[in-house]
């Protein structure tokens, strides 16, 4: 299916990254079929998509008009029957591969045999996760950075099997959003999370080590390197728990121990310090 030929996009799952999915493709003009399990979490993710989109208006990116036609766009779903009428699906529920798994293949029974079946991991095969569909060619990955309307890049990653034309399609797609795609081969962490993930775990390190505060690590980073948001930021905006469930991918994927999750790390996810979705992790919110 060419990018030209999707009109209707299914997003699984409502959370941070799928509703910031659904966000640009509604936003874009695509009709958006937004799945998840219970109406109090599509509430939640709808609610979080409007109020994201007040702050455009608010910074004069957009009209209230285009606030109510995008939210317009966007229709809730529980049943995955629903999803039926979809020509794009991406999948973007917590990094577990059982769950993964056990998500596409049900949705692979549904939707139609020239659908195109994406998956936002940030770590997983998609090697992996393709061979347990039966479309392994229309199966790709796209990695959206967080927060999905503001970032603009897309890791877009083939599989073993991917087809040119699956490859091409949602090439052309991420520039139709407003999106910079850029092509990844498929290996653990991709290029974004192989090198950030290296970099929180050390910034980790430091802090675990008494080396400097967070906000020392932070300031040296920002200052010294012009990074936007320090090392230890980002990973509380991320969430520790996904930090620490992509080093554990590629620790067990890579095989190499540079890539082992820094004990301080493991110490807050037990506490439930998670970042900013819990209002504790290095920093407090």
């Amino acid at each position: 299916m060419s990018a030209e030929q999707i009109k209707t996009v299914a997003v699984i799952g409502g959370g941070t990254m799928g509703n910031g999915i659904a966000h640009v493709f509604a936003r874009a003009g695509y009709k958006v079929l937004l799945h998840d399990l219970d109406q109090r979490s599509l509430d939640r993710a709808l609610d979080t998509i409007s109020q994201n989109l007040a702050r455009e208006v608010k910074k004069e990116k957009i009209s209230e008009a285009d606030k109510a036609a995008t939210l317009g766009r966007i229709q809730p779903v529980i049943d995955k029957v629903s999803l039926v009428g979809a020509d794009l699906v991406i999948e973007a529920v917590p990094e577990q591969l059982f769950l993964k798994t056990r998500i596409l293949k049900e949705i692979d029974q549904v939707v139609g045999p020239g659908v195109i079946l994406a998956s936002n991991t940030s770590s997983i095969s998609i090697t992996q996760l393709a061979a347990q569909t039966s479309r392994p060619e229309k199966f790709i990955g796209m990695h959206f950075m967080n927060p999905v309307p503001m970032m603009v890049l897309v890791e877009v990653i083939r599989g073993l099997a991917t087809s040119d034309a699956t490859f091409e399609s949602t090439m052309a797609l991420c520039e139709k959003i407003g999106k910079k795609p850029v092509a990844v081969n498929d290996s653990p962490g991709f290029v974004s999370n192989r090198v950030l993930m290296p970099l929180i775990n050390e910034a980790a390190f430091a802090v675990m080590e008494g080396v400097a505060t967070p906000e020392g690590v932070d300031t040296v980073m920002k200052l010294g390197m012009n990074h936007p948001m320090g090392p230890l930021e980002l990973a509380d905006l991320i969430g520790l728990d996904v930090c620490v469930g992509i080093l554990d991918v590629l620790l067990r994927d890579m095989g190499d121990p540079k890539f082992r999750a820094c004990p301080l790390l493991r110490k807050y996810v037990a506490a439930g310090w998670l970042g900013r979705k819990t209002s504790r992790g290095f920093y407090k919110y």
